[in-house]
């Protein structure tokens, strides 16, 4: 009886739960993990599922999470520093730069007339002038949501394209300058021009410190920290919060600090490790948070109730997509664009997430705007960041096949250059014996195609003595592999010359053993994602392809390569096709005898007369390679890139991708690429080319040069 007593006295389950903090974190966890997986198999932006959990799970939902939440609130704060933080990070300075004249016109057509209209829109549902004006500078940004997309299909570098990157320079700059200037006069009471010059001369001063200084101080400490990324983390975040504090101090919302550094970081960053990581923290932990705080503030009840909330709402949706219509069009008039180009740039500069989210949160705090506009600008958020990735699906997708139908500038092979190394040499790391053998075997079929030479190389960790038992055995260990990889290679026929270093990481020791042997190639075996830190600080694999100075072949040998008949080489982008995978491939088609296929979809409603257009222009642009065998040209129809080429790998042996990484939008949600779908899905073997992260030109064994760059 008195066990049973002490069992009847002990608190429900549900009350003990409930007191835990670490319940909620878990909660959210689970839904930053399997929700945005569910919306993007939907077709519907990830960021659109977080904040409908939000409602879910807030007060107007079940209730799960409270609004007065402190631990909730904290991290909806990170959240919303990172995401201006990943905004200002995401800028291509040098996309403005390019264009900067258009940019700005662009920029200020895509500004002032969403900000005209919001404001008129402000005062006839009776908001005051203060408030107006912050409504129209919300919509005045736009959000570069389906970058990704554009990036797939190879039209970054159309001109109309790059003019709507360079613009949101203009845009959220200027958004957030309104910002600043209506939260100062509603904290201020009165708000004079004295006030207003001596903030913006405050502003002057904080804004060159920030761009400035932690610019300077950014390159000091990258320069002597020795390529340290966990330290070079830390300093990202510590600029991070420091700006936003700074920024406090000044009587300036954190969120402008927040940009500010991230404009100031975006240099000494550069396209590299650190900034993958640091972008990669705030996507998949803090950003996600702050859309599923966001949601719970969402009031369900009062936002169906009244009919002026909804007419609202349809009024600044209407008005928010007519506007920038508008202003696509002007640019089209005064640039010149076709209807094509023009309909890319209204779709691009639809989008309303990060900007414009974040500027929400911190008028709807000051109290400039109520909760009835806080619930219509999420509504526009939803609609339009479901609207502009779809439509420039559609119209982008139009901008690159019209292009593609025009026949290239030049056919003749680009001239020869002096060559960087006297043989071709493929550098083979080897660490797992079980894989050991299928890449020693790849490798001196393509050195001797090639007339060139492998190195297997072997990384023995270093220690704080170099006589420290662990070495000693970590020595001993990559001494045995590459006695084997010499045995196996001169079996093949090709001479060896082994390689053993002493290095602190693997992945710095391949990097720098392939730029000293002067290496024309990196082949090594797959690597997969695993655990925390992995996903956190990368693996082997992801470091070398930053660091490498030469293209990396990621492989995933099913069978012998000696075995290897058919090669299909899937090119998605006909606009600025990579053809170093085409090389490769004919380098070992050429070594086995083997037969190449070069592979593009197209819509399934394109026409006859289209498709024999894109062979004809497929096989002059692989025709610039020169090749003594030529591959096969096949064009498919299909409506889903990503199973045509799943349904055309089944009568091949071998499929060689582009090694293309996800970009993430600045709203820190990436949308996997095909080569993602393909390299999970495919059950053949693969390679998966790397290609150097700057722009460079690779002299291959022919001796025609191949201009390579990131895509």
């Amino acid at each position: 009886m008195e066990l049973i007593s002490q069992v009847l006295a002990l608190e429900p389950t549900s009350q003990v739960l409930g007191k835990e903090p670490i319940v909620p974190f878990a909660i959210l966890l689970v839904v930053i993990l399997v929700v945005p997986i569910l919306f993007e198999r939907l077709r519907l932006p990830g960021l659109v599922g977080l904040v409908l959990s939000g409602v879910v799970l807030g007060p107007s939902g079940w209730n799960l999470f409270q609004t007065e939440s402190e631990s909730m609130n904290l991290l909806a704060d990170i959240g919303l520093v990172y995401l201006m933080f990943v905004a200002g990070l995401e800028v291509d300075l040098e996309q403005f730069y390019r264009q900067k004249n258009r940019s700005l016109g662009f920029g200020t057509f895509t500004f002032s007339l969403p900000l005209v209209m919001g404001s008129l829109l402000g005062q006839i549902f009776g908001f005051g002038w203060i408030t107006s004006i912050l409504i129209g500078s919300l919509f005045a940004s736009h959000t570069l949501l389906a970058y990704p997309i554009i990036n797939r299909l190879g039209v970054v570098k159309n001109e109309a394209v790059t003019v709507t990157i360079g613009a949101k320079v203009v845009t959220d700059i200027g958004a957030l300058l309104i910002l600043t200037v209506c939260v100062a006069s509603t904290n201020t009471g009165v708000f004079s021009l004295a006030k207003l010059l001596t903030l913006l001369g405050w502003l002057t001063i904080y804004s060159v410190a920030v761009l400035v200084g932690f610019d300077w101080v950014g390159k000091e400490f990258f320069r002597r920290s020795g390529g340290e990324e966990g330290n070079q983390f830390l300093f990202v975040l510590l600029t991070v919060f420091l700006a936003a504090v700074g920024a406090q101090l000044i009587g300036v919302e954190k969120i402008i600090g927040a940009f500010l550094a991230g404009l100031a970081v975006n240099e000494v960053l550069g396209e590299g490790p650190v900034k993958e990581k640091v972008v990669f923290v705030g996507s998949v932990l803090f950003i996600p948070i702050f859309f599923v705080n966001f949601g719970l503030l969402i009031d369900v009840p009062s936002f169906t109730k009244s009919t002026t909330n909804l007419q609202l709402t349809l009024l600044l949706v209407f008005g928010l997509i007519a506007s920038k219509f508008i202003a696509a069009f002007l640019a089209k008039l005064l640039y010149r664009y076709n209807w094509q180009e023009m309909l890319t740039m209204w779709s691009l500069s639809v989008p309303q997430v990060g900007t414009t989210l974040a500027a929400t949160l911190v008028g709807y705090r000051t109290g400039l705007l109520s909760s009835e506009v806080l619930n219509s600008i999420i509504a526009v958020m939803l609609v339009t960041s479901t609207l502009g990735p779809l439509l420039t699906s559609r119209v982008a997708v139009g901008l690159a096949s019209s292009a593609a139908t025009e026949p290239p500038p030049s056919t003749q092979p680009e001239p020869k250059i002096e060559e960087i190394s006297t043989a071709f040499t493929i550098v083979v790391p080897i660490y797992n014996p079980q894989t050991q053998q299928y890449l020693i075997e790849l490798a001196t079929l393509l050195a001797r195609q090639a007339n060139g030479r492998i190195i297997p190389l072997a990384i023995a960790t270093a220690a704080a003595h170099m006589d420290a038992p662990q070495l000693e055995a970590s020595l001993q260990r990559s001494e045995r592999l590459l006695a084997k990889a010499t045995a196996q290679s001169r079996v093949l026929g090709v001479g060896a010359e082994p390689l053993l270093r002493i290095d602190d990481a693997f992945a710095q020791g391949i990097s720098r053993a392939a730029r000293e042997q002067k290496a024309s190639l990196i082949v090594m075996g797959w690597g997969k994602r695993t655990g925390l830190r992995a996903r956190l600080f990368g693996n082997v694999i992801d470091n070398v392809l930053w660091a490498s100075h030469c293209p990396v072949a990621v492989t995933r040998l099913v069978d012998a390569p000696k075995k290897i008949q058919r090669i299909l080489v899937p090119i998605e982008n006909l606009m600025a096709p990579t053809l170093q995978p085409v090389h490769f491939a004919q380098m070992l088609a050429d070594a086995n005898q083997a037969q190449v296929t070069v592979l593009n979809v197209c819509e399934r409603r394109t026409s006859s007369s289209k498709i024999a257009t894109r062979r004809s222009h497929l096989a002059l642009v692989v025709s610039k390679l020169a090749l003594p065998n030529p591959p096969e040209i096949q064009i498919i129809a299909h409506e889903n890139v990503a199973q045509a080429i799943l349904q055309a790998a089944r009568l091949y042996d071998l499929v060689v991708l582009p090694f293309i990484r996800n970009r993430t939008s600045p709203g820190g949600l990436a949308i996997s690429d095909v080569t993602t779908q393909l390299a999970s899905q495919l059950t053949c073997s693969i390679v998966m080319l790397g290609e150097p992260q700057r722009t460079q030109t690779v002299v291959l064994p022919t001796g025609v040069p191949n201009t390579t760059s990131t895509m």
